[in-house]
């Protein structure tokens, strides 16, 4: 264990494309259904609908919060639709499961998603048992990353110090408001756009297994 890594008693983790390589492209059809839904909810064609998700997206940090705050959106009923994927993209990871049980602390999953799409990802990668709780969506009030409220929400749910607590995320903008109340940050870069400024991130990875190895060392 690296020495600068020492205090950390809480390690956080997002889910989709940090869990798992970005090149599982398990999110591909995740988006297709939102975009479908959209669709059929506003009379768009696919382009349009497309890019009003794209927007919500990038506007509210989520579409479900944009579709909640411009159309009154049920988020119970687009959760369950947009999920509805199969998960044969994904495979076991059981080196990753031995590496995190080996992280000496609490371990949680912090995800936008919501608990029953979760319990399915992980449960795919052999990873069900490695965590003490998933964050989800539900759990912060349907205010997702990157809004302060949904770290905030995260803390006060499991009496966690943010001073030593990690947190990986595959999505830069998410790492900025955890490193403001004083985790410490890792991305997982997935071959996306870099952020304007980085000065909120601590580590960087394309590879969260292999990091795991070379920071718990060779008995990984």
């Amino acid at each position: 264990m690296r020495a600068e890594l020492a205090h950390i008693r809480s390690w956080i983790f997002d889910m989709d494309n940090t869990l798992y390589p970005a090149s599982a492209n398990l999110f591909a059809p995740v988006e297709q259904r939102m975009t479908d839904y959209i669709a059929r909810l506003l009379d768009l064609d696919g382009a349009a609908a497309a890019e009003l998700r794209e927007g919500y997206f990038n506007s509210h940090g989520a579409t479900l919060a944009g579709l909640m705050a411009e159309h009154d959106v049920d988020p119970h009923e687009f959760l369950a639709h947009v999920h509805d994927v199969e998960m044969d993209v994904l495979e076991e990871n059981a080196p990753l499961s031995g590496l995190i049980a080996r992280l000496p602390g609490r371990k949680l999953v912090f995800t936008n998603g919501d608990l029953p799409y979760a319990t399915r990802v992980l449960d795919r990668l052999g990873l069900g048992a490695s965590f003490e709780a998933v964050h989800d969506i539900h759990a912060m009030a349907l205010i997702p990353k990157p809004a302060a409220s949904a770290y905030r929400s995260l803390c006060e749910a499991y009496a966690i110090d943010p001073t030593t607590a990690f947190f990986a995320d595959d999505m830069a903008r998410n790492l900025a408001p955890a490193k403001a109340i004083g985790m410490t940050t890792l991305w997982i870069h997935n071959g996306g756009p870099a952020p304007e400024r980085d000065d909120f991130i601590d580590y960087r990875t394309g590879d969260l297994t292999g990091w795991l190895h070379d920071l718990l060392g060779e008995n990984a």
